[in-house]
């Protein structure tokens, strides 16, 4: 839920919420908590920490065995949208050369990856879905359902277009950067 603080730029933001408890993002200008307890003590479900301990394996593994010059990263880093936007999803990809340990900001995801729960599905689906593929870095966004275990891959097409498929099974296709993921290794075991 939104603050009555006011509005920020993106290096405000960061310098505020820098040791502040709880998870933020910044949403036009505007700081939102996205988690209401320190983040050791998140009340996440557990099929949501699974899910996303999962993704990130199973994304690691996929770059792993194509050789994939690619650094997978957990919630915790800001993705910069814009001046006044900052998301922090639950996974993402990066390529390139490896990223300085004291970097709190990404703003060149390949691939962004967020766990659905029922206080952000409206969220993950409109302003972040937009917001991700506004960056050109972006070339995939993973929405994945833990409760109905279905994967909606979002993908760069040509032109301004994005590609949706629903996937229950199979494999996601993510390339660029050239590797697939079965759908089944994102989520824990049943």
């Amino acid at each position: 839920m939104p603050t009555a603080l006011k509005q920020m730029t993106v290096d405000e933001f960061l310098l505020w919420a820098e040791g502040r408890e709880g998870r933020w993002e910044l949403h036009d200008g505007v700081p939102v908590m996205i988690s209401d307890a320190p983040v050791a003590m998140s009340p996440e479900r557990l099929a949501h920490t699974r899910t996303k301990g999962t993704a990130f394996v199973a994304l690691a593994d996929g770059l792993k065995k194509k050789g994939l010059p690619c650094e997978v990263f957990t919630d915790g880093l800001a993705i910069k949208i814009d001046a006044r936007t900052t998301f922090e999803p639950d996974a993402s990809v990066v390529w390139g050369p490896r990223r300085s340990d004291d970097a709190i900001v990404l703003t060149d995801p390949m691939i962004v990856v967020e766990v659905l729960s029922p206080s952000t599905a409206a969220i993950d689906h409109g302003r972040k879905l937009s917001g991700y593929f506004s960056l050109p870095s972006v070339e995939h966004y993973l929405i994945l359902d833990p409760e109905r275990r279905v994967v909606i891959h979002h993908k760069r097409g040509q032109g301004d277009a994005i590609e949706t498929r629903v996937l229950s099974g199979g494999a996601a296709s993510l390339d660029p950067p050239g590797f697939e993921v079965a759908v089944e290794a994102l989520f824990p075991a049943p």
